[in-house]
């Protein structure tokens, strides 16, 4: 039975666990505090967290059993508060450029991924990186296109108002009348074309 003070580190390391988008287990045997501080503070900058306790307690607080296979070794817990992959990639860039760190399980949800799963996710596009990905996609020519045709509609809808309008008084004129003088869509009507346009890009 775990004392009082364990049961207090067990509670708030289950709260931890629980408010991540993932949590992966590392063995940091072999970095110094240098290391350790540089590593926090990349963890930091992209909203994750980084703690070291005793496996025992790790092991309670995710779910006995459940990380039984990574839990020998001087281990901490990576905590990725913001999206699932962002701290993570952070372990990876810190472990190719240090050549430190053993990446073990993670949990995401109430699944465990292996270490396999694990780097598998490091190379997904993180949250930042999708919304980067998605303006461009907005900014580049194919929604450039919708936008041209958007004005094109209105400006059709424009000039076929014209055209009626133009019909209409062909039906009031002399039968020999066979030409007459195309009537332009309003200049108002091409300044509210431009300004929607201006709004939409």
């Amino acid at each position: 039975m775990p004392n009082q003070q364990n049961q207090d580190q067990v509670k708030s390391l289950t709260e931890l666990m629980t408010k991540a988008k993932t949590v992966t287990v590392i063995d940091y045997s072999g970095t110094g505090v240098n290391d350790q501080v540089k590593l926090r503070r990349q963890l930091k900058a992209v909203g994750g967290d980084m703690l070291v306790t005793k496996n025992t307690l790790i092991d309670l607080a995710a779910g006995k059993g459940k990380l039984t296979d990574s839990l020998k070794g001087m281990n901490a817990v990576v905590f990725s508060n913001q999206d699932e992959v962002a701290s993570i990639k952070v372990l990876f860039e810190f472990h190719k450029e240090t050549e430190k760190l053993e990446i073990k399980q993670a949990l995401m949800g109430d699944q465990v991924l292996s270490p396999a799963q694990v780097e598998a996710l490091s190379q997904l596009p993180g949250k930042k990186e999708l919304i980067a990905m998605l303006i461009s996609r907005l900014q580049g020519p194919a929604y450039g296109l919708v936008n041209v045709l958007k004005a094109g509609q209105r400006d059709l809808v424009y000039v076929l108002q014209a055209i009626v309008k133009k019909g209409n008084l062909g039906e009031k004129s002399s039968p020999a009348v066979t030409e007459q003088t195309p009537v332009e869509p309003k200049a108002t009507a091409t300044s509210e074309v431009k300004e929607v346009s201006s709004i939409v890009n």
